[in-house]
This record gives C-alpha cells, structure tokens and sequence, in this order.
C-alpha cells in the first residue's frame, strides 16, 4: 500500500501586501535613514491574457528577502557561504515544529525540556501565528528568538532554524539583529523566515524547501512544504 501523506504549505504568497518591518539602521546609535526603508514587493504583468494578449507574462520587482527565504551567512559575514552554495540537505528532510507558548521571546527555559539534538531542523510556531500574516502590517513587537536562546541552539549545533515572522530577531536594541543573526550564521546554521505556521500542530514533519538559485545570493525566497505522513 502506498504511504500517504497530508502536506502543509507553510510558505507567504507573494503579494505587494506581505508586512514588512521598518527600516533599521545600520550602526548602532544610527537612526535610519529616510530611503532606507525596503519597498513592498511588486508584481507587474505587462502582457495579459485576460486583456486580450496572446500571452500572459510578468515582472517581479523585490528584496531577496521578501516573504518566506533563506538567509545564507553573506547576509551578514563578509565572504561568507552564498544561498546557491547551500548544501541540499539544510532545507530537505526531518524538522520538527515546536510551539512557543511566552509571547514575548523564544526563552532558553522554554526550550530545555525538548531535548534538542544536533542536526536538527528546528521550526518555532509563535503567537506570531497568524495575526502578523492576518493583519498584513507590522505590529511592532513580535515574538523573536533571543539572543541566549540563539546561543543555545548553536551549541546545540542544530542544521537550520525558522521562525513565523520576517525576522529572527527583535529590532530592539539595534544590535540584537546583528548579534542574533550572526551566532547562527557563524556557526553554519541557515535561517528560515516568514513562514505561515497557522494550523500547523506542533510536533515531527518531513520539509520541502529549496531556495532559488541565486548566483552569490545572501538570501533567497522559497516554497516551504512540511508533509507528515497519515
């Protein structure tokens, strides 16, 4: 008998509506600067069927890190490994999903009693889930990783991280972008963002995901799948 499976689409659908969070400045202190606010994603068709054309064709204008991505260790270390030298296996096979129950931060208290082991793909479902998604605007605080909790999972030399929100880390202070995403980069452990995890139930799933190849890409968005089988 064929194995079957349930498959979970966990990935944003690209719209110029997806949330974006405000812009940060790029030294701590700084404030940012006017333009440096990155622009929703757009999609242009200029040629369409439904308006008579013979073909419909589109042009899509957006950051690397735009929706549901990959970020690779360029992203923030200099010469680090780019997203088409990623090996294959960071984002395809076993993850596991565990649900964050404290609504301001993932807590090293909160994950201790998992028994995280290394090699791990590690997905966090928050209270991010769905609202930030829902209410298509960034709300201000979220629930992030902390820095102490990042430690800990890049001691536990786990293979990849995700999490239902378009970064990581809190924006405040500053430097707590960079200090968190620099303790999984170093370390080799790629970051999973903007994943929707609603109606997700928590617990072990096989995942789908490859980024686009993007030649010396610091990120690249993807179609993350989880499958678990039935």
């Amino acid at each position: 008998m064929a194995e079957q499976y349930r498959y979970f689409d966990v990935t944003l659908p690209l719209n110029k509506e997806i949330p974006i969070p405000p812009p940060v400045p790029q030294q701590p202190g700084q404030e940012p600067s006017a333009d440096s606010k990155v622009p929703n994603p757009q999609v242009f068709r200029f040629f369409d069927v439904d308006k008579g054309d013979k073909v419909t064709m589109s042009r899509i204008e957006m950051s690397s890190h735009d929706g549901t991505h990959i970020d690779s260790p360029l992203h923030f270390i200099p010469g680090g490994m780019t997203v088409d030298r990623m090996p294959y296996d960071t984002t395809l096979g076993p993850c596991r999903v565990i649900e964050i129950k404290d609504d301001k931060e993932v807590t090293v208290k909160e994950l201790e009693p998992y028994n995280i082991k290394a090699g791990e793909r590690i997905l966090f479902k928050t209270k991010n889930s769905p609202q930030v998604w829902k209410q298509r605007q960034f709300l201000g605080r979220t629930v992030a990783i902390s820095l102490e909790a990042a430690k800990y999972l890049a001691a536990k030399k786990i293979r990849l991280v995700g999490i239902d929100f378009l970064s990581i880390a809190a924006a405040e202070p500053p430097e707590n972008i960079n200090d968190v995403h620099k303790t999984f980069l170093t370390n080799g452990i790629y970051i999973l963002e903007a994943l929707s995890l609603d109606g997700v139930e928590p617990g072990e799933y096989e995942m789908i995901c490859l980024p686009l190849r993007i030649e010396k890409g610091d990120a690249g968005p993807c179609r993350v799948l989880l499958r678990k089988e039935v």
